[in-house]
């Protein structure tokens, strides 16, 4: 196995576990807060697709879809405090957005070589993602971070375990 492989593997099994988490969820179970004065899914979703386009682009630029008009401002830090519907997209929005993303994500990990996986990623990742490799890997764990929080609410909304 290479670390192209190996970072496939990652983005794959975080995809698998966080949407699986999120099947059965509905439009009102993604606003479900896991405690007081933290995210709700529906916020957590929209960051996790801003992050995934800004993280991406910025290790190759000019590479992800646009993501939709207004789509940022609206997962934006100032906004995750809301528990209005309708001041953030729809699952399934939030779901096509996410699927955009990830297919380029994909096609840059499949394009990229072994060797420019050490390459430094840009200056405002340094910090957590300090390579394009390590930012690609970033996408999987992620999501499975957030992931940790959705497998809390979907014990509080009476939800059988499933991993």
């Amino acid at each position: 196995m290479n670390a192209k492989e190996a970072l496939k593997i990652n983005l794959d099994m975080g995809e698998y576990i966080s949407l699986g988490y999120l099947g059965d969820l509905t439009e009102q179970d993604l606003m479900h807060r896991p405690a007081q004065n933290a995210n709700h899914i529906r916020w957590q979703l929209g960051h996790l697709i801003v992050s995934e386009h800004e993280m991406i682009e910025g290790c190759f630029p000019g590479s992800m879809p646009k993501l939709p008009e207004g789509f940022k401002a609206k997962y934006a830090k100032e906004t995750a405090a809301s528990d209005k519907i309708s001041d953030f997209h729809t699952k399934d929005q939030l779901m096509e957005a996410y699927k955009q993303q990830r297919a380029a994500t994909l096609k840059n990990l499949e394009k990229v070589s072994e060797a420019d996986l050490s390459k430094a990623s840009p200056e405002s990742m340094q910090s957590y993602a300090p390579t394009v490799g390590a930012a690609l890997s970033m996408q999987g764990t992620h999501w499975v971070m957030h992931a940790g929080q959705w497998a809390v609410i979907r014990r509080q909304l009476g939800r059988a375990p499933l991993f």
